[in-house]
């Protein structure tokens, strides 16, 4: 059975947990119409990305005959 030989440190240990956070949402001002949206998506209030209109095609707008 694998025992470690000398106790971790707790320095080691945190420095090992270093990546294991939660990382906040960075929001951006939309440049059309100045809501915040999500940075390289199309804001959900003018439809824009890039200062250009993108159409947006819904999934559920597909009918089945």
């Amino acid at each position: 059975m694998a025992v470690p030989k000398k106790k971790t440190s707790k320095s080691r240990r945190n420095m090992r947990r270093s990546h294991d956070f939660l990382k906040s949402i960075n929001y951006v001002e939309c440049q059309n119409c100045g809501e915040m949206k999500l940075y390289h998506h199309i804001c959900s209030s003018c439809g824009y990305y890039n200062r250009r209109e993108v159409k947006i095609i819904a999934k559920s707008e597909k009918t089945i005959v």
